[in-house]
């Protein structure tokens, strides 16, 4: 019952969490040139973070206007207190930064912080601003609501005033961007006012000078001249409704849109989170405007639920092949029994103990439970078989289960802190590698401990009701008993020769451990993880150093054309794939 609990509370994911804590510091300097952030801001914060404890490595990038600053400690440091170090370091350097720089902003950057899906919106004949808006104001709050989602990442044009400033005109008003920047944080306000109270009514006053529209800017008084003339934003600057970063440039299947990436709380199920956004898709259908269309463009869960799904399958199949294999040497159902119920009840079991340690169900959990299968029943079966052999001497069941069970206890123990022994050192590996393995050495750990207390409880008592004497072989179990038995004694004549020749049984072994650890060592490639199809493309186009914002729309828009003809190749055709990466190849050849 407390296994069954737990797994319900367990979180869902591909790989235990093994990203190491890192924590970012990031500065905006509007107008500056990447060697001037690099000098007053990159440097100077490196300097000051650099003699903090733990710091395994420091990465940083300086571009125009921009600093980005990432440090990332060693796995045995605590995230929130190096955040606290950052912060205290570059608290102390906010004397020394340029005045017009922004604060910096110090995150910690955790591994689930990347979305997990990406939704894509698109509206056939409509403003891609007006879309961005759409979704800014109505869709990222119905999201941003759903259990388990952390925040909403948008992605595409968004809308904003910008004002180009004329330079003759500025010149000859004598004026400076300065000036202009002055008058907009002064006059683009709304302050407070104050209360006017009367014996029949209060009312707040307020100073509303906040502006909405393009004409707003363009009226927008910079200076007021002593002969009462006004000079307005629009005589001086181009005023327009535009992209707030010119640079964004976002396109689905050729259309224009605006992405939505879906960020999971830390630890939620990351399946559980994708099938809600999915229903929250459905549902927000039927409320979108003509012509406006919703669709999953990315889906991590989607592999992510075929592989545990997978594993499950093995899962069980493994479970009824031990069943089956106990089954044919016991040769009986109700011996059968006995031990099989060991198996859900040890692996079940082990999900409340990986739910108290706050670790979740993943590939490798599930890996340790399938090898957990074989190892479960053992004890199970040696407490068994010593408890029906003494009710076929004649014992009474109940006093069979007692003195059998006592017979062959310490062995059962013995066994099983072997087992413990082998998966122990794994909890103790440091770096990233203990930290993927670890999970799977403690599902191993408990499942095997928790067989090992059944088989000395729960199993004697079961033989002490269930087991009958003469147990009732079947024409099946008496065919492999016979096979068996022919078998075993092949075996002991081999055996008995070999024993002859000890130097050479143990030249041979040797010589076969060498061979193949020469193979293993010399020959065999070595990655953290094996290589995975997950179904998705991922690409990224670099063009020369230098080149402009309309030509990189270009090639991004040549490679659009090259690419698309595949979007409407579908079907099940064992070739596609084949043809797919054949286009793709042509097109990295033809860029």
């Amino acid at each position: 019952l407390a296994g069954l609990v737990g797994f319900t509370q367990l979180p869902v994911r591909e790989y235990p969490a093994i990203d190491p804590p890192i924590v970012s510091v990031d500065v905006n300097y509007p107008g500056a040139a990447a060697s001037v952030v690099e000098s007053r801001i990159t440097q100077l914060l490196e300097d000051r973070i650099a003699g903090i404890e733990g710091i395994d490595t420091i990465r940083s990038s300086s571009r125009d206007g921009r600093a980005d600053i990432t440090i990332e400690f060693t796995p045995d440091r605590d995230v929130d207190s190096a955040a606290n170090d950052i912060r205290d370091r570059v608290s102390g350097a906010l004397d020394n930064l340029p005045e017009e720089a922004d604060p910096p902003e110090v995150n910690k950057v955790d591994s689930d912080a990347q979305p997990i899906m990406w939704l894509n919106i698109t509206a056939e004949g409509r403003d891609p601003l007006w879309l961005a808006d759409y979704v800014d104001r109505v869709l990222i709050d119905r999201f941003s609501s759903i259990d388990g989602v952390a925040r909403v990442r948008g992605g595409g044009e968004r809308p904003a005033i910008r004002v180009w400033l004329d330079r003759e005109a500025m010149a000859a008003y004598r004026l400076t961007p300065g000036d202009i920047e002055t008058a907009l944080r002064q006059e683009n306000v709304e302050l407070p006012a104050g209360r006017v109270e009367s014996a029949d009514a209060n009312l707040t006053v307020r100073v509303a000078r906040a502006y909405d529209s393009v004409e707003d800017f363009r009226g927008l008084v910079i200076r007021r001249g002593d002969d009462g003339s006004l000079l307005r934003l629009g005589n001086v600057a181009r005023v327009e409704l535009n992209a707030a970063d010119q640079y964004d440039y976002f396109r689905s299947n050729g259309e224009p849109g605006v992405g939505m990436g879906i960020v999971r709380q830390s630890g939620a199920n990351t399946l559980a989170v994708a099938n809600a956004v999915k229903d929250r898709v459905e549902e927000v259908r039927d409320l979108l405007p003509e012509g406006v269309e919703i669709a999953v463009s990315w889906d991590s869960s989607v592999f992510i639920a075929r592989a545990i799904e997978n594993v499950w399958e093995t899962l069980a199949i493994a479970a009824l092949l031990v069943v089956l294999v106990i089954y044919l040497f016991l040769g009986s159902v109700r011996a059968t029994i006995i031990p099989a119920v060991t198996v859900p009840v040890s692996l079940i079991g082990t999900f409340f103990a990986l739910w108290l340690l706050g670790l979740s169900i993943n590939l490798l959990t599930l890996l340790a439970l399938v090898l957990a299968i074989g190892l479960v029943v053992d004890d199970a079966i040696v407490v068994l078989e010593n408890i029906y052999h003494r009710i076929e001497q004649g014992e009474r069941r109940l006093l069979a289960a007692y003195a059998g069970a006592r017979q062959v206890g310490f062995a059962v123990i013995a066994t099983t802190a072997v087992t413990i022994a082998v998966f122990v050192p794994l909890m103790f590996l440091p770096g990233n590698t203990g930290l993927l393995f670890r999970e799977l050495a403690v599902a191993m750990i408990v499942a095997v401990s928790i067989s090992t207390f059944t088989a000395l409880t729960l199993i004697p008592v079961m033989c002490a009701n269930i087991l009958k004497k003469g147990g009732g072989a079947t024409a099946l179990t008496r065919f492999v008993d016979r096979n068996f038995e022919k078998a075993s004694g092949r075996y002991e004549s081999v055996l008995s020769r070999l024993v002859s020749h000890p130097w050479i049984v143990g030249a041979v072994a040797i010589g076969a451990v060498g061979i193949a650890a020469f193979l293993a060592f010399e020959n065999l490639e070595q990655e953290l993880a094996p290589q995975e199809d997950t179904g998705f493309i991922w690409g990224s186009v670099n063009i020369a150093e230098g080149a402009g914002w309309e030509k990189l729309v270009e090639v991004m828009e040549d490679v659009k054309n090259l690419t698309l003809p595949l979007v409407d190749e579908e079907g099940t055709d064992p070739d596609v794939p084949l043809r797919r990466a054949r286009h793709l190849r042509r097109c990295c050849s033809i860029l």
